[in-house]
């Protein structure tokens, strides 16, 4: 990473049949960086998280993930690569047991800083309930575990997708309080947010999505709310 970029997307467009989601968007990650993207329902961030991730495939534009190509990687390879998802709504293994969840991120094999007891580190409550099933996890809890699912992988990129949905304040500052000590492992991280005052908190960089197109962009300590408000609305 020569310029120290670990992720470029470039003039990307994407389609869901005829409807076109994303409109040339481009962003770009530097390593150990966390970057947040906001914006309204629809806006087109998380379909920007599929097409990074592999789970979709822009129609134009380029996608380098340390410096090579990865617009058409599957979703399998660019895990192998170490790109890792948090999904909109955790989507845990219901039948699973907390840790044998949290094992299912392992299966990539990918070598690294995260391991069981690591995760367990980062969030102890997890270690309490390793043994309950996902569902009788509270949200929050879930939350903490689609996170440690995603971090067995060990990856070099985590993609959290809507880390505060359904949550209630004080959980998600929990949360939110963990991702600098994920960062300090040398990961980078992209946060899809709604929630403006935390994505502001956590992240060096902005991106502001609006009906598929970047509205704004910038240094977070630089963006003021006039602006936000701007972009965010489309007024």
């Amino acid at each position: 990473m020569p310029d120290g970029r670990l992720l470029k997307v470039s003039a990307v467009d994407a389609f869901y049949g005829d409807f076109q989601a994303l409109f040339g968007v481009s962003l770009n990650v530097g390593a150990g960086q966390i970057v947040a993207v906001i914006g309204a329902n629809g806006a087109g961030k998380s379909t920007l998280l599929k097409c990074i991730a592999g789970l979709m495939h822009p129609s134009r534009g380029e996608i380098l993930f340390e410096n090579t190509a990865t617009t058409n990687t599957p979703a399998f390879e660019a895990l192998k690569r170490g790109i890792a998802l948090v999904p909109e709504g955790r989507r845990l293994f219901p039948s699973l047991t907390v840790e044998e969840n949290l094992l299912i991120g392992g299966q990539s094999h990918r070598a690294g800083p995260w391991t069981l007891t690591r995760v367990y580190e980062l969030f102890p409550v997890l270690a309490e309930r390793r043994n309950l099933p996902a569902p009788a996890l509270s949200g929050g809890q879930q939350q903490m575990a689609a996170i440690g699912r995603a971090l067995m992988s060990n990856p070099r990129l985590l993609l959290c997708d809507e880390i505060s949905l359904g949550l209630a304040p004080i959980v998600v500052r929990d949360i939110y309080a963990r991702l600098p000590q994920i960062a300090a492992e040398g990961l980078s991280l992209v946060i899809v947010e709604q929630d403006i005052v935390q994505a502001l908190r956590a992240a060096s960089h902005v991106y502001c999505l609006q009906e598929g197109r970047v509205a704004l962009q910038g240094a977070a300590r630089d963006l003021t709310r006039e602006k936000i408000s701007a972009a965010y609305f489309g007024v």
